[in-house]
């Protein structure tokens, strides 16, 4: 085992690294030249991750197949952290699934699934590794949510429902915590970002989702994760159009819940993209759907499909 002053670079875990925000942070903090770890239920795709990470200078990688919904692994996955590296510094948990459907039509094991990945998943990474932190005397773990862990979107409770049980432990934890300064818990909600993750989705809707606008780029994202874990820019949301969604949700609700559910077949669908009934990811991975990004950074695909949708609508099609 390496001791905890043996070595130089911070120790860094990645969950959800083999795609989207975890894969391009795990990327950039092997460009900083920590030592980084990665875990995702995918082994070819965490396997090109960790050598993305080799290639851009990580210290050390190490990865490991785990499914965060599972307690068991997770503690197994820490206790081999420690035993490679004898620390933890921080802990980026990025693993997250998501799911197009009405409460009533969504699978059960479905909308299970996604509350399974995303808030208890959550919580076992923050059950193994905040005891690491509190006897380190310090250290951080940011719990990477979402702006619908603030607002809502009409077909998509079960990931709504999990993120806003995202935002609510990160609350929680910083209040139990607060007796170890060293011990920092983050949280951040990004809002529309190129990941695979929407064509990765569960549905039941009948089309593809996509990111709504403005789009950025998971690499993006994860300079943010890394800044903050460096202790800079802590406010949560990461673009400003999350601050207008949070207000309308909260401030005029009546007004909100009549407009977002036209804006969002508009914004965030692919009217022209029909796909069958299907559980994506959510209770399996799909491995050669994953990478760091999707097919929509910048404006242009956005406008795009703001285009093509509202063709459908002014046709009488899906919508």
């Amino acid at each position: 085992m390496t001791g905890a002053g043996q070595q130089d670079g911070r120790v860094v875990l990645v969950t959800g690294a083999s795609s989207g925000i975890g894969r391009a942070t795990a990327t950039a903090a092997g460009a900083r030249g920590d030592h980084v770890v990665l875990a995702a239920r995918s082994e070819a795709e965490l396997e090109a991750a960790a050598e993305e990470a080799r290639a851009a200078g990580a210290a050390s990688v190490l990865h490991r197949r785990v499914d965060v919904g599972d307690d068991g692994a997770v503690a197994a996955l820490v206790a081999a952290v420690l035993e490679r590296h004898g620390r933890i510094d921080a802990v980026v948990h990025a693993a997250g699934v998501a799911a197009y459907g009405r409460v009533e039509d969504l699978p059960a094991a479905v909308f299970e699934g996604v509350v399974r990945t995303n808030l208890l998943g959550s919580a076992s990474v923050a059950r193994h590794v905040v005891p690491v932190l509190r006897r380190q005397g310090g250290g951080s773990l940011l719990l990477v949510g979402s702006v619908l862990g603030h607002a809502g979107a009409p077909t998509m409770t079960a990931y709504v429902v999990s993120k806003w049980g995202v935002r609510a432990l990160a609350r929680q934890l910083r209040i139990e915590n607060r007796d170890v300064p060293g011990v920092r818990i983050g949280y951040v909600a990004p809002g529309g970002v190129d990941t695979p993750i929407y064509r990765q989705a569960a549905t039941v809707v009948g089309v593809e989702g996509r990111p709504p606008p403005p789009v950025v780029g998971a690499e993006r994202v994860a300079a943010q994760v890394l800044d903050r874990l460096g202790g800079r820019l802590q406010r949560p949301q990461l673009t400003p159009v999350n601050h207008l969604l949070r207000l309308g949700y909260s401030a005029l609700p009546g007004v909100y819940d009549r407009v977002v559910g036209p804006a969002f077949r508009v914004l965030a669908t692919d009217l022209v993209r029909p796909v069958p009934p299907t559980d994506g990811n959510v209770l399996a991975a799909q491995e050669r759907k994953e990478s760091a990004r999707g097919p929509e950074t910048g404006p242009l695909p956005a406008a795009r499909n703001l285009v093509r949708n509202l063709r459908v609508l002014v046709r009488g099609g899906r919508g």
